[in-house]
């Protein structure tokens, strides 16, 4: 249930980043879901093996290109989705940083069961 939850509240986040950034369009509801699913599936198989060869750029610039790796992948996705659309790289950057802060955001309000 908790999954379900989470993959909801992502696909907010991402239609909230659609709002504060006009750069970022998705069509609709249904296609921010999958968006989302999307997202979900490329952060969880692809971006460990392009942490870990890119580990030496990453260092050498003390992080901040693992920020470009987040913008490259967002922007991999709205490449593979049809009614999502990122225009341009720097859009794409900054809309994964809005979406992660969004999405951490939303995920806080939902309790664990851990307690």
């Amino acid at each position: 249930m908790r999954l379900l939850l989470l993959w909801i509240l992502n696909a907010v986040a991402l239609l909230a980043v659609t709002y504060l950034l006009p750069t970022i369009q998705v069509s609709s509801f249904g296609t921010a879901l999958v968006a989302a699913l999307v997202l979900g599936f490329i952060n969880t198989l692809v971006r460990p093996v392009l942490t870990l060869l890119t580990l030496p750029i990453t260092v050498l610039t003390l992080g901040i290109f693992y920020l470009v790796l987040n913008g490259l992948l967002f922007w991999l996705a709205s490449a593979l989705l049809p009614g999502f659309q990122v225009q341009g790289f720097v859009s794409a950057m900054v809309g994964a940083i809005l979406y992660g802060v969004i999405a951490w955001a939303l995920s806080a309000l939902i309790p664990n069961k851990k307690g």
